[in-house]
């Protein structure tokens, strides 16, 4: 009796490890949608069919009132703190570019310029996740499991599949030149075969060989503007922004422009099945993950704004897609043996213009001004206009080896200068210096969410708050037509969050949560650790 006790005690903690792993996902699926607002849910739920949006709401859990808790809400810091469970001040995503010291140029937030193209010939491949500098969730599950988790991220935009996919995982994009999903040599050396046969196919030239037009008649989209509006944008070549849209005119020789239609996630799902598929993804006990990031929509949204018929039109077809993908992760994997998630790296205002015109106090940015008023000044109190180096979106960067040189104080010219900049520019409510947000703590929200979002020596000098409605042009599109997005007000940092699947309970909650709560919560779920800078918290209702 004593011995069979010494063994049951010996074997009980492997006993309870493996019960504690046969509860584990088999797959994890975590879907980023690149532009949405809570409420497009609800605006277009009677469009949405039962499958997609409205299962994960009516099976699912719901957290109502996500937040980004810093800004700049773009893309790149989006899907890095989606990812990693902390902000930019962290992970050093401070945005899509900025400004990078040691080449003394632009830099985006995942080229590298020490990799080479696999699958094209462009440079569309020399990406990499070399400057995201902490790790991810899915990092930290391919260490937890002796890198034998696989791990594959897809999506239109390189930044929207390499940064979920951390360090370790396998991402894949899109190459507007080829029509074809493309990696780099940072992953490996040549494409899997499901992902050349993929690409063997031409999906881009057939969803290209059609018009796009609306799934429902069109006098039925009365979730938004009338269809012939003045504060969209037309394709290049087309009169005006009106369905249907002649695809197969409009293309050119190249293939971006689907990734400015609904069909370009509709691939970016077809893509993500293959992946499935070839990978054997939730084949076995060891859990698996699959980041898909939905972007055609933000294209669809900075071109034609959130009012416009395409873009419900884009969210009737995703609703469709999602469908698709839970339909076919019952049937492959299993029902309740995949976890999956839903959210966005950010939202997106009304037009400012129509918003205007509906008598609203907003507008849009002078952002050549900006510039001219900054060198004007530094010209005019200075001395030298040169002091001014360069604008990237929200932020203002300064020559600091010019101006140590002539031994003058940044500090001190930074502030000055985002003074009067505030008291000359037309929407223009707030400015913080990067001296300021490295000396102090703020607990006004706007004034956190800044500094949450600034990393020093890639953030700016003078940070720029515009004030609310308030946005910068959209590059390519005329000034007033479109949307654009990156402040810290609600309309951009209020985002969904869904979760559905194994040991998630059916419900919501309308407690906040910030967006870096993810990552701590999937932990939990998943019973491994926390990416290294993860400062999130694990949302209760959802951890038995």
């Amino acid at each position: 009796m004593r011995n069979f006790i010494i063994a049951l005690f010996i074997a009980l903690p492997n006993f309870l490890n493996a019960q504690s792993n046969s509860n584990h996902p088999q797959l994890v699926v975590g879907v980023v949608v690149d532009q949405m607002r809570p409420d497009f849910i609800s605006r277009y739920w009677d469009k949405f069919g039962s499958g997609g949006f409205k299962r994960l709401i009516n099976e699912g859990f719901n957290c109502k009132n996500t937040q980004y808790n810093y800004a700049p809400t773009h893309t790149g810091p989006g899907h890095a703190s989606i990812y990693t469970g902390t902000t930019p001040s962290y992970h050093g995503i401070t945005g899509n570019d900025w400004f990078d010291l040691v080449a003394m140029d632009t830099v985006n937030c995942v080229s590298d310029p020490k990799v080479t193209s696999v699958g094209t010939t462009s440079t569309e491949g020399n990406c990499s996740p070399s400057r995201l500098l902490t790790t991810t969730i899915t990092d930290q599950l391919r260490l937890a499991t002796q890198m034998k988790a696989k791990v594959i991220s897809v999506s239109l935009k390189n930044r929207g599949a390499i940064l979920p996919g951390g360090r370790s995982g396998q991402a894949y994009w899109f190459d507007g030149l080829t029509g074809k999903f493309i990696t780099s040599s940072w992953y490996r050396n040549d494409l899997p075969t499901w992902l050349n046969e993929f690409n063997d196919r031409c999906w881009a030239d057939e969803y290209l060989s059609k018009p796009w037009k609306t799934v429902f008649p069109l006098k039925e989209y009365t979730e938004s503007d009338h269809d012939d509006s003045p504060y969209e944008a037309p394709f290049t070549g087309e009169g005006k922004p009106i369905f249907p849209h002649d695809l197969p005119s409009l293309r050119g020789t190249r293939y971006d422009i689907i990734t400015d239609i609904p069909f370009g996630n509709t691939m970016t799902k077809d893509v993500a099945l293959a992946a499935i598929l070839g990978e054997k993804l939730g084949d076995d006990s060891i859990t698996d993950f699959l980041a898909i990031s939905f972007s055609a929509v933000d294209h669809i949204g900075h071109q034609f704004g959130i009012e416009s018929v395409e873009m419900e039109d884009a969210y009737i077809r995703l609703d469709r897609d999602l469908s698709d993908l839970l339909t076919f992760l019952d049937n492959r994997v299993g029902k309740n043996k995949y976890l999956f998630f839903l959210t966005a790296d950010h939202g997106a205002p009304s037009n400012p213009i129509r918003s205007r015109d509906l008598k609203l106090n907003t507008g849009i940015i002078n952002t050549r001004n900006i510039q001219d008023t900054a060198r004007y000044f530094l010209k005019m109190k200075y001395g030298k206009e040169e002091y001014y180096r360069c604008r990237i979106k929200e932020q203002v960067y300064l020559d600091e080896d010019l101006i140590t040189k002539d031994k003058l104080s940044l500090c001190d010219m930074s502030f000055e200068l985002g003074t009067f900049l505030k008291k000359t520019i037309a929407g223009l409510g707030e400015t913080l210096t990067s001296c300021e947000m490295e000396s102090n703590v703020y607990s006004d929200m706007l004034k956190s969410r800044i500094q949450n979002g600034h990393y020093h020596g890639r953030g700016g000098d003078v940070y720029l708050l515009y004030l609310p409605g308030w946005t910068e042009p959209i590059a390519g599109v005329n000034r007033n037509q479109g949307t654009n997005h990156g402040s810290p007000y609600s309309y951009d940092a209020h985002v969904p969050l869904l979760w559905y699947g194994r040991n998630i309970p059916n419900g919501s909650t309308h407690h906040e949560v910030n967006i870096t709560d993810i990552v701590p919560t999937l932990s939990f779920l998943l019973n491994i650790p926390l990416p290294y800078s993860a400062n999130g918290k694990k949302i209760d209702e959802l951890i038995k």
